[in-house]
């Protein structure tokens, strides 16, 4: 007997079972994720269960529009929490409100809470402890108005007698953005005490009731407002500096990890530790009006500091979800994409030029190379200049050729990274189902190996040898999807990168020479049966692969014309002893594709690949199939009746449906039909022979290979004026100081997504891009030193993302996994988890001292 299921509880997303005397009052855990922790259930459902077996606590949530043009509905599990700081008292309260609510609302709430007028107040957006905006439009929502999770808003009573222009209020705020008895102790060291710290969560359970926490001293009170960051119990590493753990607000591993590398980066470390203030671009439309700079700033100076316990990055995740939204919430991210973000952002709100001048860029026409680099880059710098673009930034060659009129063209642009492909090795298995049009034999399925930055003329020239092409035919790819042909792949330009492994991919052998042909797509349909309130309804489903033939005429075509097509395309599968078989082999029926198109395009004379005085043919002819042409307008016409002569759509492709019933499909073996394999398979993990495992060279190698560009993203020829997809070679010409190498290990198809855990061999000393240069008036060796990268473990979505970090003044490396740090030996920095990667420039005299040293140690020995 089954056991009845126990009560609800919910107590385990709560901070505190015993606060649940109101829905309101109940605060969840930050950090639960649906369908881990918890489901959505309508309230009639939630209302049947607590009938059936009782239990709570109840957890209701608001649902909300969405979506830019707010129409998608979507659950608040986490409304806004928001930190009202009433001045000049000096009180406190956190409280839960929708962001959908307006203003009015957080006005009447906040008088409610400080027992208040409305005519007494006026409410700022106190984000950042800055003044940003006055509150005072009613009816706009907090979302509206930018307000975000866990910030700061300003409740100020009005000094009467005192009113400005600004809806009756008097500003106890001082320009800077900090109040008066702020001012006085904005730099002080917080004291530790129980009361809400901003950002953050109170220390008392039940936190989601309002509560105003008083202080005796309101000096006091303001000034451990400004301990935004926090500190939690948990000690790192002593008093050493650079080694302060990050802790995990929830899922932000992939933000600490990244963080704590650019904080590492010695040029970044020295640059925000002194005065970088007078370098923020305040009026960059690009930029974050140096909040971004500032708050990173801030960070690295709290992780630099010594004797420092692990510092919460609440104020710098608030900071980084209004400006990328992105990136807000509590799940898991792409910390390559954050670091991208970073690394831009910061750039913008640091870029030293205030206005851009607009400066056309020339193409090479032939002028050396050398020249035409330098005026990209000065053009590049007068309109970008920061510390971003002094350490991080260097300059690829872009090389692109037409392949119609062969047009050259060279561009020198910038980049901040590069995004090395995991490619062990440069060719690919590609599997595909070749079908006959004359009917001549059954459909073979053959895997090739083609040039993975291949083209479509690559994988039909490896088709070409295994599947006796005769001289007369040639092979039409064709991806299909549902039962149903996708696309013809006839520009044998297509790049194999834009066919995924998970694809399924047909060949058709076809008569080479047709004139005025036109693709008939023979689809296969067989009757479903489907239960719907107590009715049993039938209904024709595509299955199987679509066939494909051509029909070479014009005018209109007979209905036994298209039926002696169907018929010669199915002969193979025709079953022993049914009245579809004859005893014509294989080989007696390959004349018939000799035969192709030598009679009048009539309706009299309907040309094809079909041999009508074939015997086969002619033992069918009795018997006429269900087929069913689909015309222009969308009409399916009966081919299995009547005489006359039917009229075919313009297009070049044509859709004819055959329904299969079961006592058709008992005279043919559809098996063949069925079950397309995919491109590539990848099957169980199976013990492989020992291989050199991929270089980090190999990776480079495979980046700069020359490909051709993919059909979304093609090339305005100016010599054709045309789009081409035209061929892209790129060539490393100008490296940066700090060199940032990301390992492709994500990889996305339509139905899943891939992680590749590889293992990269990547030097960690000596890693020498010197003949990767094209640059060859550059003398100087391109030697690189690893010092920093970030790690990913487990799979997509639900790994966990850590850091490894080597002390440059003490020449050792440390693990940083959020709040925890520990010293590792060298021999562990490599593994197969290696994501991003930072290279130091090594300076040349570091070189030659390292060399000086070798050669010492070596006569020594």
């Amino acid at each position: 007997m089954l056991k009845r299921p126990a009560s609800i509880d919910n107590s385990d997303l709560i901070y505190d079972a015993a606060s649940e005397d109101s829905s309101a009052g109940i605060e969840i855990h930050d950090t639960l994720l649906e369908g881990r922790d918890y489901v959505l259930l309508p309230q009639e459902v939630w209302n049947q269960l607590c009938l059936w077996y009782g239990g709570g606590p109840k957890l209701a949530r608001k649902v909300i529009s969405a979506g830019l043009s707010q129409t998608e509905l979507t659950v608040e599990v986490y409304p806004l929490r928001l930190q009202l700081l009433e001045v000049p008292k000096g009180d406190r309260s956190t409280i839960r409100i929708s962001k959908k609510e307006t203003i009015g609302e957080l006005h009447r709430r906040a008088c409610e809470i400080f027992d208040l007028n409305l005519e007494q107040v006026c409410i700022w957006d106190y984000y950042g402890h800055r003044k940003h905006a006055l509150m005072n439009d009613m009816d706009k929502t907090l979302d509206d108005a930018n307000i975000q999770m866990d910030q700061d808003i300003l409740v100020e009573i009005l000094n009467h007698g005192n009113h400005n222009a600004l809806g009756g209020c008097a500003s106890y705020v001082q320009d800077n953005g900090t109040t008066d008895k702020e001012a006085t102790s904005i730099y002080l060291e917080a004291s530790k005490s129980n009361l809400i710290s901003a950002g953050g969560m109170p220390n008392n359970k039940g936190a989601s009731k309002t509560e105003v926490v008083q202080s005796q001293n309101p000096t006091s009170s303001i000034k451990e407002l400004d301990n935004t960051y926090g500190q939690s119990g948990v000690s790192t590493r002593g008093s050493s500096c650079g080694l302060t753990g990050l802790l995990n607000l929830g899922n932000t591993c992939f933000m600490n990890s990244a963080i704590q590398c650019l904080v590492h980066t010695p040029e970044f470390a020295r640059y925000f530790r002194e005065d970088y203030h007078q370098e923020i671009n305040w009026q960059n439309p690009l930029g974050m009006v140096g909040e971004l700079a500032m708050a990173f700033g801030d960070l690295l100076r709290k992780l630099w500091a010594p004797g420092r316990t692990s510092v919460a990055p609440r104020p710098f995740k608030a900071k980084l979800a209004r400006f990328a939204p992105q990136f807000s919430g509590y799940n898991q991210h792409d910390s390559q994409e954050l670091l991208a973000f970073l690394l831009d952002g910061l750039h913008e709100d640091l870029n030293r030029v205030k206005h851009k001048p607009y400066i056309k860029s020339r193409d090479a026409d032939g002028r050396p190379d050398e020249e035409v680099a330098d005026e990209y880059w000065a053009n590049h710098i007068a309109r970008n200049d920061s510390i971003i673009v002094d350490v991080c930034q260097g300059q690829y060659k872009s090389t692109l050729v037409c392949p119609v009129c062969n047009k050259v063209s060279v561009t020198f642009d910038p980049f901040m990274y590069l995004s090395l492909p995991l490619q062990s090795t440069t060719t690919r298995t590609m599997t595909v189902t070749v079908f006959t049009s004359d009917g001549s034999k059954r459909p073979s399925t053959f895997t090739v190996t083609v040039p993975k930055q291949g083209r479509c003329r690559d994988l039909i020239q490896a088709l070409n040898g295994t599947c006796s092409l005769r001289h007369s035919e040639k092979l039409l790819l064709a991806e299909v999807r549902d039962h149903l042909i996708h696309r013809f792949l006839e520009d044998p330009l297509i790049s194999l990168s834009t066919i995924k492994d998970d694809d399924h991919i047909a060949a058709y052998k076809i008569p080479k020479l047709t004139k005025n042909a036109k693709y008939l797509q023979l689809v296969h349909r067989s009757q479903e049966q489907v239960t719907s309130d107590a009715h049993i309804m039938s209904g024709w489903r595509p299955f199987g692969t679509p066939l494909v033939s051509v029909v070479s005429c014009e005018g209109p075509v007979k209905k036994d014309c298209l039926q002696r097509i169907v018929k010669r395309a199915l002969s193979p599968l025709a079953k022993i002893g049914t009245l579809m078989d004859t005893d014509v082999s294989d080989s007696s029926m390959s004349h018939a594709g000799e035969d192709l198109n030598h009679h009048d395009s009539s309706a009299e004379t309907c040309t094809s690949s079909l041999n009508s005085d074939d015997p086969k043919s002619k033992a069918m002819e009795p018997f006429k199939l269900p087929l069913q042409l689909l015309n222009e307008e969308n009409v399916c016409i009966e081919l299995s009746s009547g005489e006359e002569a039917v009229r075919l759509p313009p297009s070049t492709s044509v859709l004819v449906y055959i329904d299969w019933s079961q006592k058709l499909l008992k005279k043919f073996d559809t098996g063949y039909l069925e079950n397309l394999p995919e491109v590539f398979k990848s099957g169980p993990v199976m013990k492989k022979a020992r291989t050199e495992p991929l270089s980090l060279y190999s990776c480079l190698e495979s980046f700069l290979r020359e490909e051709p560009l993919v059909p979304e993203d093609m090339w305005f020829c100016p010599q054709c004026k045309e789009r081409r997809q035209a061929s892209k070679k790129l060539d490393l010409w100008r490296l940066p100081e700090v060199l940032v190498i990301h390992l492709k290990r994500f990889s996305y198809s339509r139905s899943m997504k891939h992680k590749l855990e590889t293992f990269v061999n990547f030097p960690i000393h000596d890693f020498d891009l010197t003949n990767y240069v094209a640059n060859k008036n550059n003398s100087q060796r391109q030697l690189y030193e690893l010092y920093a990268l970030t790690n990913h473990y487990g799979s997509m979505g639900s790994g966990h993302y850590t850091a490894h970090i080597k002390l440059i003044d003490e020449n050792r490396w440390y693990s940083f996994d959020d709040s925890h740090i520990s010293l590792i030996n060298e021999e562990e920095v490599k593994s197969a988890a290696a994501y991003v990667l930072f290279y130091r420039r090594v300076k040349t005299e570091d070189v030659s001292l390292s060399n000086g040293v070798q050669s010492c140690a070596s006569t020594q020995k």
